[in-house]
């Protein structure tokens, strides 16, 4: 261990953007063996490790690099397993430069972070490979719990809660599990039969999952209550953030969730609207966050003629990963910072064909310690498009059953939760974007199992 005075940090392989803008297959390469076994050599093995404790999962990184360095894949495997329902998902899509890479030692002494998140990905692909499977009981209780939703926090939730030995039901609306990482992540990114991967060997442990039910719709959260021990709602946040401008309700103003869920349908050869093709068409994409980064890099996967990112801070302050923001720019997309939207022009058909923008500074901080933004009087200026994609954030869909059950919400329509993430109303738990706003996937399983833990507490403990 500790290989780093000798060895540089390696990144996966990447496919050439030319090559990878002509379809939707992931751009990353599985790290070798050789490459996993040298850069986990790399460790500090610090004794209060930062990228542990910067990690939401608080993942068992230091000891499972080890693990690789000693080419110990069991151990390694159990333990990346053991504090993350999904390692492979999470080691394709987290930010770790925010996180547990930005967080590394060597990170901080410059000799540049350990490439953990592919390492992470390394870890669970080469089980797979070689016949390793999450473990899960033999035998199960008496005890049945709903899950509500089968994105990143049911999707924990039910792993920790069958690992415990409680039958869990999921119901999901959509014709296929996995919410955000099914419909609102591009394959590009995550690959959807490494989700499906996930669910299958849940299901074949025992788990029920019931598609194409929207409870509240197709059954009654009564019902749910009746009828399991516990509940758990993750039904994510699902309703885009608009601009507030004027000519943003265009037919041809898109919202970031319903472009990329479209566009995935596509994909399925599910039943779409085409008026989210984007063939041939100037598409201006404004935000700066992971989220953007999706909606440009599929627009021009489908061919659009050009793709704009349009954004008030600069490219410093964009909330995304700075490796997104990368591989946006290598497939050949154009940034415009310091511009914020002021109206979107149309012409006589109701039709795209431009948005007036202001220029923007950043001035004082604000009490979150983020510079804010000013608008420059007199700055307009005009963007060609003939589409427009909002990519500013998500805010939770209002759901009757809710309040017809007695759980409480915030302001902002956020389920109000414990700590426990137990609601207002006893044995019915949260998590995920419901419950905190739009967040990250890792932030989701983290909620996803505490909430499974306070129920294996309540419900196989205190009998």
């Amino acid at each position: 261990m500790q290989n780093f005075t000798n060895l540089e940090r390696l990144d996966p392989i990447k496919r050439g953007s030319n090559e990878r803008k002509k379809d939707y297959k992931e751009i990353y390469e599985i790290f070798k063996p050789v490459d996993a076994t040298a850069q986990a050599d790399r460790c500090v093995q610090c004794g209060d490790p930062y990228c542990h404790n910067k990690c939401p999962l608080h993942n068992y990184i230091p000891f499972w690099l080890r693990s690789v360095a000693n080419k110990d894949l069991e151990t390694s495997f159990k333990l990346s397993n053991e504090t993350n329902p999904f390692p492979e998902i999470t080691g394709r899509i987290c930010p770790q430069d925010r996180l547990c890479e930005g967080d590394c030692t060597l990170e901080q002494d410059g000799y540049n972070a350990i490439t953990i998140g592919s390492i992470e990905t390394y870890i669970s692909e080469m089980g797979f490979k070689k016949g390793m499977k999450p473990e899960f009981p033999a035998e199960f209780s008496d005890k049945k719990v709903a899950v509500v939703g089968s994105g990143p926090a049911g999707f924990s939730t039910a792993t920790y809660l069958m690992r415990a030995g409680i039958n869990v039901e999921m119901f999901e609306k959509a014709s296929r599990p996995g919410g955000l990482l099914t419909y609102g992540i591009p394959n590009f990114k995550l690959e959807k039969e490494v989700v499906f991967r996930r669910f299958k060997f849940l299901q074949d442990a025992g788990m029920k999952l019931f598609l194409n039910v929207e409870v509240g719709k197709d059954i009654a959260f009564k019902e749910l209550i009746e009828n399991y021990d516990a509940v758990f709602i993750g039904i994510g946040a699902e309703k885009s953030k608009k601009a507030n401008i004027v000519g943003e309700d265009s037919e041809n103003c898109f919202l970031a969730i319903d472009f990329l869920k479209n566009i995935q349908q596509k994909h399925f050869t599910e039943s779409y609207d085409k008026k989210y093709e984007v063939e041939g068409k100037n598409v201006v994409v404004i935000g700066g966050g992971d989220t953007a980064m999706d909606c440009i890099r599929t627009s021009l996967r489908e061919k659009a003629k050009s793709v704009k990112c349009l954004y008030r801070r600069d490219a410093m302050n964009m909330p995304g990963s700075r490796k997104e923001f990368k591989n946006a720019k290598e497939e050949g997309a154009e940034f415009v910072f310091h511009a914020s939207p002021k109206e979107v022009l149309l012409n006589e058909n109701h039709e795209v064909i431009g948005i007036e923008m202001f220029k923007t500074q950043l001035s004082q901080k604000d009490e979150s310690g983020r510079q804010r933004v000013e608008i420059i009087d007199g700055s307009e200026f005009r963007v060609d498009a003939d589409v427009v994609i909002f990519a500013l954030g998500f805010d939770v869909q209002k759901v009757d059953f809710l309040a017809e059950n007695g759980i409480e919400t915030n302001q902002w329509g956020e389920i109000i939760a414990s700590q426990n993430q137990e609601s207002s109303k006893p044995y019915i738990f949260t998590g995920g974007d419901c419950f905190r706003g739009s967040d990250l996937v890792v932030t989701a399983a983290q909620d996803g199992k505490i909430a499974a833990q306070t129920m294996i507490e309540k419900l196989l403990k205190n009998q």
